[in-house]
């Protein structure tokens, strides 16, 4: 896990991110990390939700940019400013 504490959130996939912080909720749920411990890792499952919800927004900004044609079926996509 220290290997882990030191990557950078913002450089992590969606998949990664929920799979770190799937593991920390084990650990925590599992009550047998040391308190001074589990307060760090908690801090990281903040961090590390807030990028997965991060990434949903984006992708879900992209899907509704999908352009349909007269006839409703997708014609293309539009440009999408995540900022």
């Amino acid at each position: 896990m220290a290997e882990a504490s030191n990557t950078d959130v913002k450089k992590l996939t969606f998949e990664r991110a929920i799979e770190e912080l799937e593991s920390i909720v084990k650990r925590l749920e599992e009550g047998k990390v040391p308190l001074e411990e589990s307060v760090a890792i908690y801090e990281r499952g903040e961090v590390l939700k807030a990028r997965c919800e991060e990434l949903l927004r984006q992708a879900e900004a992209r899907v509704e940019k999908i352009t349909l044609d007269a006839s409703g079926k997708p014609a293309g996509t539009v440009p999408l400013d995540v900022d």
